[in-house]
């Protein structure tokens, strides 16, 4: 008995492991809740100073921006015949991730309790939000591996320095931490491009064919 052929203009896509979007779900869920109780539960010293009013807002946003984006291309894709794509629930849950991260380890005070705690987060979160963008990036197939390389490393960089420029602004300008400042943001970006480059290794190793 003949297997049928596919045809060589229908699209072949992997579905995500069946576990992805209940992952994701739960990772937004999560932070969400703890954001929550940050902002609304009184006495938590661990919240105190740490302008979780205004993450309650902004964190749900930015977790939901590149989903979002994909959203918007993919309505556009469903105009071309056969250009249907399924939904990378793992890649989104890998850019949600370090937000979950973050609000936990304010949630267990490891920011003040572990010492090397803020500089792990911003190597392996960059890590993983490097690799959920990287896994996009490689669907949209960036080509050759050393461009796919250059662009998650690039984004990752970007997105490092624009978290450094943001906590400047919403913490350190007028905070107490500002005569150290300088030597404390360098060393994040450092490990944020560090983290973004492991992911992009990874992401290239993962998209040979």
């Amino acid at each position: 008995m003949r297997t049928p052929a596919t045809s060589p203009t229908t699209p072949t896509t992997r579905r995500p492991p069946p576990g992805a979007a209940l992952a994701t779900a739960a990772v937004l869920a999560l932070t969400v809740l703890q954001l929550a109780v940050a902002a609304f539960v009184p006495g938590l010293e661990q919240f105190e100073g740490k302008a979780f009013g205004a993450r309650l807002a902004a964190y749900p946003l930015m977790m939901l921006f590149v989903p979002g984006v994909w959203w918007f291309a993919d309505r556009r894709r469903r105009s071309v015949p056969g250009d249907r794509r399924s939904v990378p629930w793992a890649a989104f849950g890998w850019v949600m991730l370090p937000f979950l991260v973050d609000v936990t380890g304010n949630t267990l005070d490891l920011y003040d309790r572990v010492w090397w705690w803020d500089d792990a987060n911003h190597l392996v979160n960059w890590f993983f939000l490097s690799l959920g963008l990287g896994l996009l990036m490689a669907r949209s197939a960036v080509r050759p591996a050393w461009a796919l390389w250059l662009a998650v490393t690039g984004t990752g960089a970007a997105l490092a320095i624009g978290w450094e420029l943001g906590e400047w602004y919403a913490f350190i300008r007028h905070g107490t931490e500002l005569a150290t400042a300088y030597g404390d943001t360098l060393g994040d970006e450092a490990l944020g491009t560090l983290g973004a480059a492991a992911a992009g290794l990874f992401v290239v190793r993962g998209a040979r064919p």
